[in-house]
């Protein structure tokens, strides 16, 4: 009796230990508006104090291009579904690429970065800040976008959560990835050319679905691209859609760039001698899935978005002047609290303890009549259609896209925000209002750079 009396008390403290651990990792949600939070004045300081280039150039915008192939030797862990669990690929359906631009105005130089990955992995941009130098393109001239593909590279990730969405870490892979993204760039600048520049605006429909609400919700079906023409008749184009690349399943492990690849391979074998992709705003936005299997889905998803791309009612507008401005910016946040229950979220420590911490910030890019604004996140097509709009009365054609190097998971619109579904509880860390905050913060960086 004694001994049970001892083991009793035992547990008793075992449990109650627990219970206390427990009371430090959890806590309710912090619902404060965001106007009211100290990180929306920070913000505010941040862009106020942007000092640009007024110059404007030689008046001729230089481009040149260049890819590097990122195909492992070796099978890694697949990134994007987290019930592969990091799973291995079992087999290469077609390469993986960086691409990128570097553009010239005579006064300033950036480049756009744009990789067949998942997201542009916050380790891979830490490794590369080294050597994106003054000597070649600073790290705050650089945009980088990805692809978003759910069946390319990982082992990139940190923390417990790299284990289920991008597989266990391998700095070899990181290093690999930065020096590729390096190189894609030093390549590029080599080849700079004078240019002619278009804007191009397509609407596609037919191939994009809110995932989130369904018709309850709207999409984002502008495919938006910026088009090149050097002198000697060279053609280059940079295309945006908001349809996830997430036209291969999950049980589909092979290493592929899903339907963005099989749309640039086909417009470089068309009417461009090199395209690039990035995912728009994706958060919200599925593709619609047509055919007999995968690849079959794949072929009619791209062959869509292409048509709808290459389709005499798209919108063209040529940029008549050569402006070229780079911005990145921090971007603060409330602390991270990702939810456990629509209630119950994890204090930040043990978030940030689970998934690592990375700087987080907003890159833009003017070229000429365009406007790029790259965030950390998925960002949700149903926000768009209110920004593209306030950019055109400024005359900008603006570009949004997703996974600029920094990450903090799905911005939804706020309305939605009390939804128990993925992308509003399980992807949603940084609390309420970040839909309508991260709409001013793009509203003042059109206002920045106009």
């Amino acid at each position: 009796m004694r001994f049970l009396k001892i083991l009793l008390s035992i547990l008793g403290s075992i449990i109650l230990l627990l219970i206390l651990v427990i009371a430090t990792m959890i806590t309710t949600m912090d619902e404060t508006p965001y106007k009211d939070m100290p990180y929306y004045s920070q913000w505010k300081q941040n862009v106020n104090a942007v000092k640009l280039d007024t110059s404007g150039g030689s008046g001729e915008l230089r481009a040149g291009w260049a890819k590097v192939n990122i195909t492992p030797s070796s099978p890694t862990p697949t990134a994007g579904y987290g019930n592969r669990r990091g799973k291995l690929y079992t087999s290469v359906h077609d390469s993986v690429y960086v691409r990128a631009m570097v553009i010239d105005n005579g006064s300033t130089q950036a480049a756009i970065v744009a990789a067949d990955l998942l997201i542009v992995p916050p380790t891979v941009i830490k490794a590369l800040q080294s050597k994106l130098t003054s000597k070649e393109i600073p790290f705050d001239q650089v945009f980088f976008g990805a692809t978003h593909s759910h069946n390319s590279v990982g082992g990139w990730g940190t923390g417990v959560s790299s284990l289920f969405f991008s597989g266990k870490y391998d700095q070899a892979t990181v290093d690999r990835l930065a020096d590729a993204i390096f190189q894609a760039i030093v390549q590029a600048k080599a080849r700079l050319e004078p240019v002619s520049l278009t804007y191009m605006e397509s609407i596609d429909s037919v191939d994009i679905r809110n995932r989130l609400v369904g018709e309850e919700g709207k999409v984002d079906p502008e495919i938006r691209s910026a088009a090149f023409v050097t002198k000697s008749g060279q053609k280059a184009i940079l295309s945006s859609f908001a349809a996830h690349s997430t036209v291969l399943n999950s049980k589909n492990i092979v290493l592929s760039r899903d339907y963005p690849g099989m749309l640039v391979d086909s417009l470089e074998k068309g009417r461009y001698d090199f395209a690039m992709y990035m995912a728009g705003a994706v958060g919200s936005m599925g593709p619609i899935e047509k055919g007999t299997d995968d690849f079959d889905e794949v072929k009619n998803q791209a062959l869509g978005v292409q048509n709808a791309l290459l389709s005499s009612s798209t919108v063209k507008e040529d940029s008549k002047k050569a402006v070229l401005k780079a911005v990145t910016l921090p971007l603060p946040l409330r602390d991270p609290s990702p939810r456990l229950t629509m209630n119950i979220v994890l204090r930040s420590w043990a978030f940030k303890k689970a998934f690592g911490e990375y700087p987080v910030f907003v890159k833009a890019l003017r070229l000429g009549n365009i406007l790029m604004v790259g965030m950390p996140c998925d960002f949700s097509g149903e926000l768009v259609a209110e920004l593209d709009a306030y950019a055109k009365t400024k005359g900008l054609n603006l570009m949004v896209t997703s996974f600029n190097g920094g990450y903090i998971g799905y911005i939804t619109h706020d309305k939605y925000f009390d939804r128990d579904l993925y992308e509003t509880k399980t992807m949603s860390w940084y609390g309420p209002y970040n839909g309508a905050y991260l709409q001013e913060v793009i509203k003042d960086l059109i206002d920045k750079l106009n």
